[in-house]
C-alpha cells in the first residue's frame, strides 16, 4: 500500500483511490450517470467527469494509479548520505568558525557536495528526514561555578527573599484590621 501524507497531516491512501476509480468504471459500465456515480462514491461531479473522460478514451486501464503525487525529490538517498557524512564531522571541519549548524551552513553544504540549491527555509526538511532535531546550544558562563550558586541560594536567599512577617496574622481583607473604617 502506498501512502503520501499532505500537508493538512491527513494520508492519502493511493490504492483506495484507484479502487473508488475501478468501482466508478464498473458503475460506467453498467450505465449509471456520473451525477448517480458521484453520490454512491461521495466524491465530487468534477471527479467523476474526469474519471468518466479517461474511462471513454482508454478503459479502466486508464483509471490505474499515476504513481507518487507531487514533485520528485532533487536530492536522492545516496545524495542524503553524501550530505549527511559531511555534516556529521561538524561545522568546524567543513570551514566554519564555530562549532554550530545552521540552516544557512547546511544550505551551503548541501550546495557544495550535490550541486543541487536549497533554500535555507527548506533544508530543516531534509534534516528531519535524515533523522537531524533542532538542537540550541546551551548558554551558560564558563565562569559559572554551582557549588557557589547552591550556596547562595542555601545561605543567603532566605535572608534577602521578601516574606509576609511572619509574626502578623495575614488578612484576606484590603482594610487593615482596627482602622477607623474597618467594621466592628
Amino acid at each position: 500500500m502506498v501512502m503520501v501524507t499532505v500537508r493538512s497531516g491527513a494520508a492519502r491512501d493511493f490504492d483506495a483511490m484507484e479502487r473508488r476509480r475501478k468501482q466508478a468504471a464498473r458503475l460506467f459500465r453498467q450505465g449509471t450517470s456520473q451525477a448517480d456515480v458521484a453520490r454512491e462514491l461521495e466524491v465530487s461531479r468534477q471527479s467523476v467527469s474526469r474519471w468518466h473522460a479517461e474511462w471513454t478514451s482508454g478503459g479502466t486501464t486508464a483509471l490505474r494509479a499515476a504513481g507518487r503525487a507531487g514533485r520528485l525529490p532533487q536530492l536522492d538517498q545516496s545524495d542524503l548520505r553524501k550530505v549527511e557524512r559531511r555534516l556529521a564531522k561538524g561545522p568546524l571541519a567543513n570551514g566554519y568558525p564555530t562549532d554550530m549548524w545552521t540552516l544557512q551552513r547546511v544550505s551551503e553544504v548541501i550546495e557544495a557536495e550535490t550541486g543541487v540549491a536549497y533554500h535555507p527555509g527548506h533544508v530543516w526538511r531534509l534534516l528531519r528526514q535524515m533523522g537531524w532535531s533542532r538542537q540550541r546550544p546551551a548558554r551558560r558562563a564558563i565562569e559559572r561555578d554551582d557549588e557557589a550558586i547552591a550556596n547562595w541560594v542555601k545561605k543567603d536567599w532566605p535572608r534577602v527573599k521578601k516574606t509576609p512577617d511572619a509574626a502578623r496574622p495575614g488578612s484576606a481583607s484590603k482594610m487593615k484590621a482596627g482602622s477607623p473604617s474597618s467594621p466592628r
